[in-house]
């Protein structure tokens, strides 16, 4: 009863518990804001970002361009329209800003001009476009939309008589990928390439046939070539992992394939002299996981070879230096988001660390960065103290410097939990395991409080030292949170990584359990007080370890997949697990998708456990969660069904969607704490 004491007046009524300032608390979500998408100016002066935020009334996210001198001064928001704004982009000599911006008839193409501040729709477009990209010279912008396709045509109905109210006419599809969570039903057509002059006029398609064209876009310094990733093959459907880069005349439309091999080759980067391009990909081997690497050539396809190879760690967000002698890059590792400079030779250093904090719901990793002529970086800082801050780090001094401090007013008057790093053994293999452990404000060493293990999804992510919305609350309500990076995780290596490939889950159980009995044996965790819980992946490994084990009190899977069999064939990335995750297709190795499935192991559960589900996945659908909640409740045993309505997978997308799915697992918690002498 005291910890249910504890969680009502620090999470309903917002009394201050812990000293003079009040924890963390869920009305708090919506007053939240954070750095995302900094663009620094060619100079290096100035950068332009998107300022984040949460509308109550609206209960979804909302971002506006700012500017601010990289020496923190004149912050200013660009424009005076109220509307979400996003995907800024200097023009090469820094005079004008484009970004894309939403209006009553969908997102267009804006221009703003540094010198005047005056700002102009340029495009009118059918479909929202996407990587805005400037021409070498300033004079066109090239751009990605969609471009639609009429669906096949099977029947033909009799018309209906005037005013009849019929049924709306059926849905047909014949792709491989009709739908998608979060999005739903996607409508036939395929993404071309688009330019437009950037002070305005028609826009012209200069990509065609039936693929799917786009990415990150890079134009030749000629600015007569693009350069694209595309799967232009003749079975690109079921080769679904596989991209190629590719070079686009935009006077022509002639396209030529550079790269040939399988795997994904993609966010291709022309060199400043235009003679070499970098790009991202590997060979694939068909296994769980393989890390993503710096590949060079030169413009015309030849001279193929991988830079990166030492370096064992995925890369994202390439950028040449302005000399064309190395790469800028994002890297994750053990959990913590860094910025990398690679030379052409392979030589990798360090420039920045704790990069992160645009995924606020859990501490995945996020963020991104951009560098300016001179060298100056500027990206979204993180520690889970507060969420992506923009930071400025100027080669010719020394250290990070903060610039923004937008939740100083709310987070300064906050009490929060303190993360705080811990390494363990594997009982299994006696490898090395990373977690994190959030204690409650004012945390008392001297009194018994309740552990939860918070399991990760993906299950081929990461979390780390990042600011998180779900382990801050968790916190406040009382709890001991404990956040592991099992194998499987990345951050860690290819090998790391692929410790699941037909083997999911496996002994990453053992090592989110070998993590609960390091916390025993640190005094921070206690037998009769131990709770478990976790979404997609991480709600797969909860649902695995009640079904292994009897010594939590209580758990909470959300958005599980319990069935690969059922899920393989209903989701809507069904088409991605044979052979990369298990062998064969289901009808084709029912033992083995059988062997990893969580509901195998529910004759074993007796653990009291709450099912949470959003009713419009598509991703972990509601049947998945279903088949946990039937079978227990066909074994009487305690259980509960939550279905979170208008939520897709990513049940954060909704700050009240995300308040339901924190209050709803601590209330469950709550229920079965043991009574306190």
């Amino acid at each position: 009863m005291r910890y249910l004491l504890l969680t009502l007046l620090a999470l309903c009524s917002g009394v201050a518990l812990y000293g003079q300032k009040p924890a963390f608390s869920y009305m708090d979500i919506f007053d939240l804001q954070y750095v995302s998408q900094p663009q620094i100016s060619p100079s290096g002066e100035w950068v332009v970002y998107r300022r984040m935020g949460f509308d109550v009334m609206k209960d979804r996210s909302k971002g506006n361009l700012w500017l601010i001198k990289t020496d923190g001064g004149q912050h200013q928001k660009l424009t005076s329209r109220e509307v979400n704004e996003s995907s800024a982009v200097w023009s090469p000599s820094g005079d004008r800003i484009a970004f894309s911006s939403s209006t009553d008839e969908g997102s267009e193409i804006y221009i703003y001009w540094v010198n005047t501040g005056k700002t102009a729709r340029i495009s009118q477009l059918p479909f929202s476009p996407g990587s805005i990209t400037w021409s070498p010279d300033g004079s066109q912008l090239a751009f990605v939309m969609n471009v639609p396709k009429s669906a096949p045509v099977i029947a033909k109905l009799p018309k209906k008589p005037k005013g009849a109210k019929w049924s709306a006419a059926a849905r047909i599809t014949d792709r491989l990928k009709h739908e998608a969570d979060g999005q739903g039903y996607v409508k036939p057509g395929f993404r071309h390439i688009f330019v437009i002059p950037s002070n305005g006029g028609a826009p012209r398609q200069v990509s065609s046939g039936d693929w799917n064209h786009g990415g990150s876009l890079s134009w030749a310094p000629d600015g007569q070539h693009l350069y694209f990733s595309a799967n232009r093959l003749e079975d690109w459907e079921y080769r679904f992992r596989n991209s190629e880069v590719y070079s686009l005349n935009v006077l022509t439309k002639e396209i030529k394939a550079l790269t040939e091999r399988d795997g994904p080759d993609y966010s291709p980067v022309v060199s400043p002299d235009g003679k070499t391009i970098a790009y991202i990909g590997y060979e694939d081997k068909y296994e769980a996981y393989q890390v993503r690497k710096i590949h060079l050539m030169n413009s015309d396809g030849s001279n193929q070879r991988s830079i990166s190879d030492a370096l064992d760690r995925s890369v994202s967000s390439l950028q040449w230096s302005v000399k064309g002698d190395g790469l800028y890059f994002n890297y994750d590792d053990k959990g913590n988001g860094k910025i990398g400079f690679i030379t052409r030779s392979g030589k990798v250093t360090k420039l920045a660390e704790n990069r992160g904090g645009t995924t606020l719901g859990r501490p995945y990793g996020s963020g991104t960065y951009s560098v300016s002529k001179n060298g100056t970086l500027a990206y979204t800082l993180s520690t889970p103290a507060f969420p992506a801050e923009l930071a400025i780090i100027n080669p010719k001094k020394k250290g990070v410097r903060k610039i923004t401090d937008l939740n100083a007013a709310l987070l300064d008057f906050r009490t929060l939990g303190k993360v705080e790093e811990v390494w363990y053994k594997s009982s299994y293999d006696g490898r090395d395991l990373q977690g994190w452990v959030v204690y409650p404000p004012n945390y008392d060493p001297a009194i018994k409080y309740p552990f939860m293990v918070e399991n990760h999804g993906g299950p081929i992510l990461n979390y780390g030292d990042r600011f998180s919305i779900e382990m801050q609350l968790y916190a406040t309500a009382g709890y001991v949170v404990f956040y592991p990076n099992a194998r499987g995780s990345t951050s860690y290596g290819e090998e790391f990584g692929n410790t699941l490939y037909r083997n999911y889950p496996g002994q990453d159980y053992d090592d989110t359990m070998d993590g609960v009995d390091h916390c025993i044996k640190m005094g921070i965790a206690h037998e009769d007080q131990l709770f478990v819980t976790g979404g997609s992946a991480g709600g797969i490994m909860t649902a695995w370890m009640i079904g292994k084990n009897n010594r939590f009190e209580a758990a909470v899977v959300a958005k599980p997949v319990m069935n690969w069999i059922s899920k393989t064939l209903v989701a809507d990335n069904y088409y991605g697990y044979a052979n990369s995750r298990y062998e064969g297709q289901p009808w084709e190795n029912v033992e083995h998708y059988w062997k990893f499935s969580p509901i195998s192991l529910v004759g074993n559960i007796e653990t009291p456990t709450m099912v949470m589900v959003g009713m419009n996945d598509l991703r972990t659908p509601p049947s998945e969660a279903k088949q946990l909640y039937h079978a227990l409740k066909l074994q009487k045993k305690e259980t509960v069904l939550v279905e979170i309505p208008n939520a897709s997978h990513g049940i954060a997308n909704r700050p009240s969607n995300l308040i339901a799915k924190i209050a709803h697992t601590v209330a469950w918690f709550d229920k079965y704490l043991p009574e306190q002498e």
